[in-house]
Formats: structure tokens, C-alpha cells, sequence
């Protein structure tokens, strides 16, 4: 009797054990080795990323000016739009500028540069009419943003965060009278 009981048992770890090694071989089967991404592929989910990043976006942050000892500032910008052109680093950027007197919207070509798989807006003495001359070499991560800025001899840091814009109500319509 305890013969035929071991014996039991031994067919019973047998199976378990043929089971356990049929199943594995079945789901290894089954699993789709993952393809690598290729660079163009790659490339496009980046650019993708950074126009929706962008795009209808408010960058929201602060800036300090280098060789003052004053805290650091408020600044906001308005990207309606960003698109990359067909040649080269360069995008348009559509933005809402307000600097001084000034409240004006102006596409501007701007190239972005690569570091890895993180955009950094690369401007260098971009001259803006009836504004000035700018530059600035900013790091775009994730919803954040960071770099430096200058504008003719002046010059500092740049901080904030990036959201999506609020949309703009739309006007009422008027009833004739």
C-alpha cells in the first residue's frame, strides 16, 4: 500500500512537473519579442511630444537677472503653435509676446537641439523688430522648463513650469435691434 502511494505521488510530481514546463514554454510561445525603436521612429515620437508639449501652452515661471541682488521675477509666455519646419533644427514657434508696451504675436523660427531625448530651445541673437535683440537656451523636461536668457548686455536664469492655456471664451453674439 505504501508502495503504490509513492508511487502516486511520483506520477503527481511528475505531471506537475511536465505542466509547469509545458505552460512556460507556452507563454515564451506566445510573448512577442519587442521590436527595438528605430531612430526615425524614435525622432518622431520626440517631436511629437515636444509640439503637444507646447503647443497652446503657457510657460509660467520666474527669471532673475545676473549682477542684481533682487528676487527673482514673474514671467509668463503664451505658445499658440509650434511646428517643425522641414530643414534642419529649426521650428516656428507662434507666440504671444508682451514686453513693455509691446502685446504683439510673431511666428519665429527657432532651432531645438537634442540633448538625449530632451528638447533645449536654442536661441542665439534672434532680433525681433521694435523689440530687440534675445537670446536664451532653454531645457524643456516634462511639464518644466529651465536655462538662461539675454537681451542685448542683460542677462539671467529662467525657471517654471508648462500647462496647457486656458481657452479664450468665445464672444457673445450680438442681437440685432
Amino acid at each position: 500500500a505504501e508502495s503504490r502511494r509513492m508511487r502516486a505521488n511520483l506520477i503527481r510530481g511528475c505531471l506537475s512537473v511536465a505542466v509547469l514546463i509545458a505552460s512556460l514554454a507556452k507563454g515564451n510561445a506566445e510573448e512577442p519579442k519587442a521590436k527595438p525603436e528605430t531612430p526615425e521612429a524614435r525622432q518622431a515620437r520626440l517631436f511629437k511630444k515636444f509640439e503637444s508639449t507646447l503647443t497652446n501652452a503657457v510657460l509660467t515661471g520666474q527669471f532673475t537677472v545676473v549682477g542684481k541682488e533682487v528676487p527673482p521675477r514673474t514671467e509668463s509666455y503664451t505658445i499658440l503653435s509650434v511646428k517643425k519646419m522641414a530643414r534642419g533644427d529649426l521650428w516656428v514657434f507662434t507666440a504671444r509676446i508682451k514686453y513693455g508696451k509691446h502685446d504683439v504675436t510673431l511666428p519665429m523660427p527657432i532651432p531645438v537641439k537634442w540633448a538625449g531625448d530632451t528638447p533645449v530651445i536654442s536661441l542665439d541673437n534672434l532680433t525681433l523688430p521694435g523689440l530687440g535683440t534675445f537670446s536664451a537656451h532653454v531645457v524643456i523636461d516634462g511639464k518644466k522648463y529651465a536655462g538662461t536668457w539675454a537681451h542685448g548686455k542683460v542677462g539671467g536664469h529662467m525657471f517654471g513650469t508648462i500647462a496647457p492655456a486656458k481657452a479664450m471664451p468665445k464672444p457673445a453674439a450680438t442681437k440685432p435691434d
